[in-house]
């Protein structure tokens, strides 16, 4: 990301990231990815996460291995999820079922461990603005894949999980659809109905958006690019 894409993201402010893992060479690698992004500052870092989080009680993202001294720790991620931390799940396992299942516990983003230091940074600059982020292994292991119990958008319910995914609010998805906030709600706890109605609950943002690029209704090409909320509040003709 430029200078300007971060700011957009961030507004500018300090980001405070807690990092769990149980390799130290994973740690400082991923510290020293982190440390490139002057607005990224590590706080904590161990293979525990209630002891990282007690000495970084404030951290905005936690960036967790799903596998802590040979234990998936998918009961920890829900946990941390359901206290309200924004969770980034950064592991091997890059299986979509495994995927999917971190999602579902309430993870905001997945990243692959094979994944460089631009993705990781990309990542955790999303997570801190609760917009969602598709990286290559989420959007390879989840994309078109056919099913029966694919639900049925319409198209505005499908254009609005779109800008919704794209932007940082629901007001501004009804700024540039000229509805009402209420409206984007209701177009989004539809598609979240139709999903929990086809056994396929997606109860947070990152899980819905992985379910409409699993299905073919979004593609991770059109959440790539981050776009302001300025961009959706100009002036349309």
């Amino acid at each position: 990301m430029d200078a300007d894409a971060v700011a957009a993201v961030t507004g500018g402010r300090s980001i405070g990231v807690a990092i769990v893992d149980d390799h130290p060479v994973v740690v400082e690698g991923v510290r020293a990815w982190l440390a490139t992004e002057p607005q990224l500052t590590v706080l904590a870092t161990g293979d525990d996460p209630d002891e990282v989080l007690r000495a970084a009680p404030h951290a905005d993202v936690v960036l967790l291995d799903l596998r802590l001294h040979g234990l998936m720790v998918l009961d920890k991620l829900a946990e941390l999820s359901a206290a309200g931390r924004r969770v980034v799940v950064y592991s091997e396992h890059t299986d979509p079922a495994t995927m999917l299942a971190a999602l579902d516990a309430g993870a905001v983003a997945f990243l692959a461990k094979h994944e460089g230091r631009e993705h990781c940074v990309a990542t955790v600059l999303a997570a801190a603005s609760d917009r969602p982020y598709v990286p290559p292994a989420l959007a390879g292991a989840i994309v078109g894949d056919p099913r029966p119990d694919r639900p049925t958008l319409s198209d505005k319910e499908r254009e609005a999980l779109l800008l919704w995914f794209q932007s940082m609010s629901k007001a501004s998805v009804a700024r540039r659809m000229r509805i009402s906030e209420h409206t984007v709600k209701q177009y989004v706890d539809r598609a979240r109905i139709k999903y929990t109605r086809a056994g396929r609950p997606a109860a947070t943002k990152a899980a819905l958006l992985a379910r409409a690029i699993e299905d073919g209704l979004v593609r991770p090409e059109e959440i790539g690019t981050y776009r302001s909320q300025a961009w959706y509040d100009r002036p349309t003709p």
